[in-house]
Protein backbone atom coordinates (compact mmCIF):
# COMPACT_ATOMS: atom_id res chain seq x y z
CA UNK A 1 0.00 0.00 0.00
CA UNK A 2 1.15 3.57 -0.71
CA UNK A 3 2.02 5.74 1.39
CA UNK A 4 -0.53 8.80 1.78
CA UNK A 5 1.40 12.04 0.75
CA UNK A 6 0.66 15.27 3.07
CA UNK A 7 2.74 17.43 1.64
CA UNK A 8 5.34 18.88 -0.22
CA UNK A 9 7.70 21.90 0.60
CA UNK A 10 10.40 23.57 -1.45
CA UNK A 11 12.72 26.38 -0.02
CA UNK A 12 15.46 28.68 -1.32
CA UNK A 13 17.97 30.67 0.83
CA UNK A 14 20.33 32.74 0.36
CA UNK A 15 23.92 31.95 2.15
CA UNK A 16 25.17 35.03 2.10
CA UNK A 17 21.84 36.19 3.33
CA UNK A 18 21.57 33.62 6.20
CA UNK A 19 25.66 34.79 7.13
CA UNK A 20 25.05 38.32 7.44
CA UNK A 21 22.28 37.38 10.16
CA UNK A 22 24.57 34.93 12.11
CA UNK A 23 27.02 37.83 12.04
CA UNK A 24 24.80 40.72 13.09
CA UNK A 25 22.75 38.61 15.33
CA UNK A 26 25.42 35.63 16.75
CA UNK A 27 24.03 33.17 19.00
CA UNK A 28 20.65 34.38 19.55
CA UNK A 29 20.15 33.52 15.91
CA UNK A 30 21.79 30.93 15.24
CA UNK A 31 20.64 28.80 18.33
CA UNK A 32 17.16 29.97 18.01
CA UNK A 33 17.18 28.27 14.46
CA UNK A 34 19.56 25.04 14.24
CA UNK A 35 20.29 22.42 17.52
CA UNK A 36 23.31 21.96 19.04
CA UNK A 37 24.08 19.15 17.38
CA UNK A 38 23.76 21.06 13.87
CA UNK A 39 25.66 23.89 14.51
CA UNK A 40 28.57 21.32 15.85
CA UNK A 41 28.37 19.94 12.65
CA UNK A 42 28.44 23.14 10.84
CA UNK A 43 31.64 23.90 12.49
CA UNK A 44 33.53 20.88 10.83
CA UNK A 45 32.39 22.13 7.37
CA UNK A 46 35.25 24.10 4.91
CA UNK A 47 31.63 26.57 4.58
CA UNK A 48 30.02 26.17 7.48
CA UNK A 49 27.29 28.90 5.67
CA UNK A 50 26.73 26.78 3.07
CA UNK A 51 25.90 23.74 5.16
CA UNK A 52 23.80 25.70 7.33
CA UNK A 53 21.91 27.83 4.78
CA UNK A 54 21.26 24.16 3.48
CA UNK A 55 19.84 23.11 6.82
CA UNK A 56 17.47 26.52 6.92
CA UNK A 57 16.13 25.90 3.56
CA UNK A 58 15.49 21.89 4.12
CA UNK A 59 13.36 23.11 7.70
CA UNK A 60 11.66 25.81 5.53
CA UNK A 61 10.39 23.12 3.00
CA UNK A 62 9.72 20.58 6.06
CA UNK A 63 7.16 23.30 7.74
CA UNK A 64 5.84 23.75 4.27
CA UNK A 65 4.97 19.82 3.43
CA UNK A 66 4.28 18.98 7.14
CA UNK A 67 1.48 21.81 7.30
CA UNK A 68 1.90 21.96 11.20
CA UNK A 69 1.79 25.64 12.28
CA UNK A 70 2.93 24.31 15.97
CA UNK A 71 6.61 22.66 14.17
CA UNK A 72 9.66 25.19 15.00
CA UNK A 73 12.69 25.10 14.19
CA UNK A 74 14.22 23.84 17.01
CA UNK A 75 11.92 20.84 16.60
CA UNK A 76 13.67 19.35 13.65
CA UNK A 77 16.91 18.27 13.41
CA UNK A 78 18.73 17.23 10.07
CA UNK A 79 21.23 14.46 9.90
CA UNK A 80 22.81 13.00 6.83
CA UNK A 81 23.14 8.95 6.76
CA UNK A 82 26.30 7.12 6.28
CA UNK A 83 25.84 7.32 2.20
CA UNK A 84 25.60 11.62 2.90
CA UNK A 85 21.61 11.31 2.56
CA UNK A 86 20.04 14.08 4.58
CA UNK A 87 17.31 13.34 6.73
CA UNK A 88 14.75 15.06 9.04
CA UNK A 89 14.25 14.06 12.93
CA UNK A 90 11.62 15.74 14.66
CA UNK A 91 11.99 16.55 18.33
CA UNK A 92 10.06 17.62 21.28
CA UNK A 93 7.22 15.38 20.42
CA UNK A 94 6.54 16.67 17.08
CA UNK A 95 5.99 15.32 13.85
CA UNK A 96 4.58 11.90 15.74
CA UNK A 97 2.27 10.55 12.49
CA UNK A 98 4.40 11.84 9.42
CA UNK A 99 7.65 10.44 7.71
CA UNK A 100 9.42 13.31 5.72
CA UNK A 101 11.89 12.63 2.67
CA UNK A 102 14.43 15.38 2.06
CA UNK A 103 16.98 16.49 -0.40
CA UNK A 104 19.30 19.72 -0.24
CA UNK A 105 21.82 21.25 -2.67
CA UNK A 106 24.15 24.23 -2.49
CA UNK A 107 26.29 26.27 -4.61
CA UNK A 108 28.59 29.28 -3.42
CA UNK A 109 25.23 31.80 -3.35
CA UNK A 110 22.59 30.17 -2.81
CA UNK A 111 20.85 26.79 -0.89
CA UNK A 112 17.62 24.80 -1.87
CA UNK A 113 15.41 21.72 -0.43
CA UNK A 114 12.71 20.39 -1.03
CA UNK A 115 10.14 17.65 1.00
CA UNK A 116 7.87 15.42 1.19
CA UNK A 117 5.95 14.22 3.82
CA UNK A 118 3.79 11.45 4.06
CA UNK A 119 1.82 9.55 6.80
CA UNK A 120 3.25 7.03 8.66
CA UNK A 121 1.50 3.71 8.57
Amino acid sequence: MAEAVVGIGIDITEVNRLRKAMEKWGNSFSERIFTQSELALAATKVNKYQHLAGRFAAKEAIFKAAGDAKIGFKDIEIFNDKAGRPYCKFRNGKGKNIAVSVSISHVKTYAVANAIATQKT
